[in-house]
């Protein structure tokens, strides 16, 4: 009994402090310095929920700009189900995954697109729940885009251009644009 009362109340004293206290503490500093962030990166259209631009929604149509790939079920971009299709470079399914992804964009209007589809929009993620797109493979469907919404392709091109985002301290990664917010832009201007 001597070893275990110290015992008993080391744990209820963490279990105060790690389990309540810090996480309540933290969670008020977050809301305080990173309101946004701390609500999950909300998009919003007025009073409407939108989405959150760190998860990708998928787009089917047209007149909209296409995410990446979503390797979750039983729907794409389930954050309920996120990870990755676990399927190596050399494995069949991923191979004709990614060959199926390719036909399908040459189908919806990009046929005559010169060079190589970009990666990013014939592979899932690691989450299989990314919001951005590579600003190459936001380029590649610009006269796909322009076309369904009778726009110029300079005025969607603009849009990529104000909407990019640079890469992590100027040079980590590659320069991208988020899905979501691109085509919010994109319907903001039917109105």
């Amino acid at each position: 009994m001597r070893y275990f009362r110290p015992a008993l109340s080391l744990v209820a004293f963490m279990t105060l402090a790690l389990g309540i206290v810090y996480p309540l503490v933290i969670t008020g500093l977050s809301r305080m310095l990173f309101p946004a962030q701390a609500s999950g990166s909300l998009l919003h259209k007025g009073t409407t929920l939108i989405g959150s631009e760190l998860i990708g929604q998928h787009f089917s149509d047209p007149g909209h700009f296409w995410g990446r790939p979503s390797a979750t079920a039983p729907q794409p971009n389930n954050g309920s189900a996120s990870g990755g299709s676990n399927l190596g470079p050399l494995n069949p399914a991923l191979l004709d995954q990614v060959d199926t992804n390719i036909k399908a964009l040459k189908a919806e209007g990009a046929p005559q697109q010169p060079g190589n589809v970009p990666v990013d929009l014939v592979t899932a993620s690691a989450s299989g729940l990314d919001p951005d797109i590579s600003v190459a493979g936001a380029q590649y469907q610009v006269a796909r885009v322009a076309r369904a919404r009778n726009l110029p392709p300079a005025a969607v091109q603009a849009l990529i251009t104000r909407l990019q985002k640079a890469p992590l301290f100027g040079i980590i990664g590659e320069s991208q644009v988020n899905v979501l917010e691109l085509n919010m832009a994109l319907d903001s201007r039917r109105k």
